[in-house]
Formats: structure tokens, sequence, C-alpha cells
């Protein structure tokens, strides 16, 4: 036997893995939350990242392989203005407060549509993603929230337009142009309130999402898009209050065509109940989020 050639053989020395730092490691506990002190404001301002990204998909889904692009945000409420324009302008003659049928109908339908798309794509956010849900966690209020904040990029675009059509009529607005980002607010907290209502709804029962179409077609009945305020009885004027989006829209006229001063009534009645269901809204997604996973 060599022994001079075995001495020469390299010996290896098993190494000891270190074990991990604790200290670097952090562990989350996840409980069901019942109550508004229970929602985790911290834990949402850490998924702000995710919450970016669910914006910015949206918005790049919504128009990816389109010829019109962001046309779309456009036609809908113009076409829409148009038809009714046509209908409850020029054939049932339904006044509009001395103001030109199609601004009076337009500047009602940039708010109004608004509202409707982020309903419809809300109430169908969580089934849209259940994979994503079944999978991994992360605030899932998020997703109907994204949603809804995602159309004000089509909410802007139709400003725009608005603001030419304001131009083509000669009208200009007057001071109260300052309470819009007001009403811009209580426009969101009002589509909020009710899509997350509708949301949690939606994936405990199917039908909500289904039937979700026919219902916004139904609620643009319920707020002056095609007929003004004045043709309701004004004892009757705060009970009509009560759906937010009355207030929106009447402020909006009032803001960007200025021919009536603004309702401060309507607006102020509104702003209360847009408060109640934002915070039930989420009080209540947050009382069924513990059962998402094994329903999507």
């Amino acid at each position: 036997m060599n022994v001079e050639h075995s001495l020469e053989q390299p010996i290896h020395v098993p190494q000891q893995v270190p074990e991990p730092d604790r200290r670097d490691m952090t562990e989350r506990i996840i409980e069901a939350r019942s109550g508004w002190h229970d929602l985790d404001w911290r834990e949402l301002w850490d998924y702000r990242d995710l919450f970016y990204f669910l914006v910015t998909r949206d918005v790049k889904v919504r128009y990816a392989q389109s010829v019109l692009g962001v046309g779309w945000a456009v036609l809908q409420p113009l076409l829409q203005a148009l038809i009714f324009t046509v209908i409850f302008g020029n054939l049932a003659k339904i006044g509009s407060d001395g103001i030109p049928y199609m601004l009076f109908s337009f500047t009602a339908m940039v708010p109004w549509t608004y509202f409707a798309n982020g309903l419809n794509d809300s109430t169908s956010s969580l089934i849209k993603s259940s994979q994503m849900i079944s999978k991994i966690y992360f605030p899932r209020i998020t997703l109907p929230i994204a949603a809804i904040l995602a159309k004000l990029i089509d909410f802007s675009v139709a400003l725009l337009v608005l603001s030419g059509l304001l131009i083509f009529y000669q009208t200009s607005p007057t001071w109260m142009l300052l309470t819009l980002p007001l009403l811009t607010v209580l426009m969101v907290m009002t589509t909020i309130g009710v899509g997350t209502w509708f949301t949690a709804l939606s994936l405990q029962y199917r039908d909500v999402s289904y039937g979700m179409q026919f219902l916004v077609r139904l609620l643009i009945y319920t707020a002056p898009v095609v007929y003004p305020t004045s043709l309701i009885p004004e004892q009757y004027h705060l009970l009509y209050a009560l759906n937010p989006m009355v207030g929106v829209i009447e402020g909006f006229r009032s803001a960007l065509i200025g021919v009536h001063p603004m309702p401060w009534h309507l607006v102020g009645v509104g702003a209360v109940t847009a408060t109640v269901l934002f915070v039930s809204g989420i009080l209540y997604f947050q009382r069924v989020e513990r059962v998402f996973a094994d329903v999507a």
C-alpha cells in the first residue's frame, strides 16, 4: 500500500449548516375579523405594491388588443347621452331645467358611468381572481377597491370630453367648480360602499353577479340622469337624496354648468348615506372574508 499517495488525498470534513437567524424570520397569524377596529390599515399599506399592480392590471386588461383603446371611455357615456337626447329630450320632451339636453344628460352620464362600471367590475373581481384567493394570502378587499379605482382613468377621460362639450355650448363653470373634488370623493365612496356589499354577496350567491348588469340598468332611473330633480315633488327631495348619486349628479351639473346653485341639502343627505354604505360595506366584507377561499 502506497502510504505517501494515500496521505496526499484530500480529506473531506462535513460542514455544519448554520441555523437561520430567527430574528430575520417573521410569522404572520391570520385571524378572522369581524369589526371596523379589526381592519389592519398597516397591512393594507404593506400591500400597496400589490394594490398598484391590480389597478394597472385592470387598466391594461381592459384596453389590451382593443382597437379604440381609451376611446371606449368616451363612447359609452357619449352614445348613451345621444340616445337619451333623442328619446327623452326630443321625443318624450322631458325638461332639462333650461340646459341643452345633450349637455344635461352627458354631465350626468360621466359620474353615473363610473358608478355603474365600478359596480360591475368590483362584483366580479373576486370570482375572476378565485385562483389567487385560494392559493395565497393578501387583503382580499384590495380586489374590489382596485377594480373601482381603476375606473378613475375612464372617468378622467370622460371629464375631458365634457370640457369640450362645455366649450361647444359656450358654457363657463363658476366658482362651484372647486367643489368637484369633494363630489368625486363622494362618488368613489358610494361606489366602494355598494361595490363591497355586492362583491361579498356575489361570491356566496352567484345570482348577484349574473343579475348585476340588469340591476345597474334599473338603478339609472333612480337618479336624475334622464330627468331633472325638479320633476320630483319637493316634499320627497330628502327621501330621494338617500340615493347618494342624486347629490353627486346634481352637484356635477351645478359645478360644471352653473345654471342652478349647489344643492347642498341633496349633497349633505347623500354624504351621510355614502358614509353608511362605505363603513357597512367594509364591515360586511370583513365579516365574510374568512369563507372566501372555501367558496371561491
